[in-house]
């Protein structure tokens, strides 16, 4: 949706570029909760007739749908994110020592227990575009290390 005065408000405004999270298991469980949602991939999912339970089949079962939303550009990049976002909850539900971080920017990754953090959000913009990397592929990389 194009709505000029909101596109110069923005421009006016200069957006937050650090979300602050206290380390209690409270915080951390309220970001996994809150990223979790995945709305409009949830609704894209039920559509399709795919319940996303958050385990690594339902990556593979959307890995299978065929990729309607490349036609429409405006939520392409919110699919992605959905995506990428959905990807790391299936990843801190199954793979033990996984959590959610947020780097200076405020950009969600996971961070498993060897230290490595893997840009999700990133990994699922890629799949919404192109297809590569799937989303079951990487989940079985990183549940494998």
């Amino acid at each position: 949706m194009n709505i000029s005065f909101l596109g110069n408000w923005r421009k006016k405004r200069d957006p937050a570029r650090v979300a602050v999270f206290s380390d209690s298991e409270s915080d951390r469980e309220g970001l996994a909760e809150l990223l979790s949602e995945c709305e409009l991939l949830r609704s894209q999912a039920y559509r399709a007739g795919i319940e996303l339970d958050d385990s690594p089949a339902s990556l593979e079962a959307l890995d299978q749908l065929l990729p309607r939303w490349r036609d429409d550009e405006e939520s392409l990049p919110w699919l992605g994110n959905d995506a990428g976002l959905y990807l790391g909850t299936v990843i801190l539900r199954t793979v033990p020592g996984a959590t959610w971080q947020l780097w200076p920017n405020g950009q969600p990754v996971v961070r498993l227990e060897s230290g490595r953090e893997i840009d999700v959000v990133a990994a699922g913009g890629e799949w919404a575009t192109s297809g590569v990397p799937e989303l079951s592929q990487l989940y079985g990389e990183v549940s494998e290390a």
